[in-house]
């Protein structure tokens, strides 16, 4: 008797728990992103809003990047409510790319229409000189300056304090 009502109650148990979540929308703050060049070697952090615009709680159960040189930096499984947001933290470590590289970011979920929602960016990654420095390299490569390498890029000294730019 007492196994037959202990598997009762794990079947009411197991039952409840099967409930279908429907799909939602979402918006990825600026999807793609075109980052400033940087060194080899250089890490760069990336940091994307994740908006639940949808009616249903939006339950995110992978992320996938599309090179093993990005670190997701998020629990395992997320639910965001519908109207919140949550930020997605990537690391990018530059060491084994370069020139020109772009790279995907796939976010899994109960997404509408397919369960996935992609985030795009590339960036220059300028490879260290090959070749023996002279006095004054090393010493202005010791000296500290305030100066990144954007700001040489760029060439104007300011940015838009995002660290990157979209297309409009």
């Amino acid at each position: 008797m007492k196994r037959v009502l202990l598997f009762l109650m794990a079947v009411v148990l197991l039952a409840g728990c099967t409930q279908k979540v429907s799909f939602t929308e979402v918006m990825i703050s600026d999807p793609v992103r075109h980052y400033y060049p940087i060194l080899q070697g250089q890490q760069l952090r990336i940091v994307a809003r994740v908006t639940n615009i949808g009616n249903v709680p939006l339950v995110i159960c992978d992320i996938q990047p599309s090179c093993g040189c990005i670190v997701v930096n998020v629990k395992r499984e997320v639910i965001v409510p519908p109207g919140r947001f949550m930020y997605l933290t990537l690391d990018y470590d530059s060491k084994k790319n370069v020139g020109k590289v772009v790279h995907t970011v796939r976010i899994w979920g109960n997404i509408s229409p397919k369960g996935v929602a992609e985030m795009r960016f590339d960036i220059n990654v300028v490879p260290d000189a090959n070749y023996q420095h002279d006095y004054e390299e090393l010493y202005e490569h010791d000296r500290p300056t305030d100066k990144s390498l954007r700001d040489i890029v760029q060439g104007t000294g300011r940015g838009t304090g995002l660290g990157y730019y979209v297309e409009h």
